[in-house]
């Protein structure tokens, strides 16, 4: 049986009537330092908690810096593992931020990254099971950035490594797993089918149209998808209020793709 404390924070995640979720990440910062989008965190968080955004996720500096005191709610989410593109292996994560500190500042939820197949999995997966058993103690909601790369991963996209590394996510006790569209909505119902908690998608890079993210997102929730986890193609949108109105439409009211480009602001 689900723990009640966790229930309760996941409400605040999650949508009640359609148990879906959108969810902007902020964490790039830290990753690739100051892009388009995040210059100013509590502008950033102001556009899309505006748009109507489920959550935020980000490490400590994001409920610091882009704090709100009014406006319209939105969960937060911290990061807790990190990495620097400028380091020698980029795809190494380590642990940055213990849960007891989210539970401090009143997080809804924490998130932790591991790349399946990185030359230290290992080191990863034994953090992730050791903070999903503290998630578990104190009621806290884990998300886990389940990622398929390293030298046996031929493409990050496909379907036998993306549900791989979905089910690692679930196997260790995680409450939602993260992890890249494999381009079909048929070969991603086999990465939900073989999930047993809410699988959201990334973003990835920056995609060249709206129009495709949204039929991604579309796409994804059409076969059991719980939602999406998308950043730069949120927060770097010509409009990111917006963008977020017409991706809720989309995840929250099962708007067409079209529908949801007529949505105004």
């Amino acid at each position: 049986m689900r723990n009640v404390g966790k229930s309760i924070r996941m409400e605040r995640i999650f949508n009640r009537r359609t148990n879906r979720t959108v969810i902007v990440p902020m964490d790039h910062g830290l990753t690739v330092g100051p892009i388009g989008g995040l210059i100013d965190l509590q502008e950033a968080v102001d556009r899309v908690a505006e748009g109507g955004a489920n959550a935020v996720l980000g490490h400590m500096g994001l409920p610091l810096h882009g704090h709100r005191g009014y406006g319209r709610d939105v969960g937060l989410i911290i990061h807790l593992s990190a990495s620097s593109s400028l380091s020698p292996d980029p795809n190494h994560k380590v642990l940055v931020t213990e849960v007891e500190d989210a539970i401090r500042i009143g997080a809804d939820a924490v998130s932790i990254h591991v790349n399946v197949g990185a030359h230290d999995e290992a080191e990863m997966l034994q953090d992730l099971g050791r903070v999903a058993r503290t998630c578990d103690r104190w009621g806290m909601p884990l998300l886990a950035m389940m990622y398929p790369r390293g030298a046996k991963v031929s493409s990050e996209h496909a379907v036998e490594y993306v549900k791989h590394a979905a089910r690692i996510g679930a196997e260790l006790g995680v409450d939602i797993v993260k992890t890249n569209y494999t381009g079909s909505p048929e070969t991603f119902q086999e990465v939900v089918r073989g999930c047993s908690v809410p699988v959201v998608i990334a973003g990835g890079p920056k995609m060249e149209t709206e129009h495709q993210v949204l039929e991604m997102a579309r796409d994804s929730i059409s076969v059991g998808g719980a939602g999406l986890s998308i950043g730069r193609n949120i927060f770097q949108a010509e409009d990111p209020t917006l963008f977020v109105k017409r991706l809720c439409k989309v995840v929250h009211e099962d708007y067409s793709v079209e529908e949801a480009q007529e949505v105004p602001l």
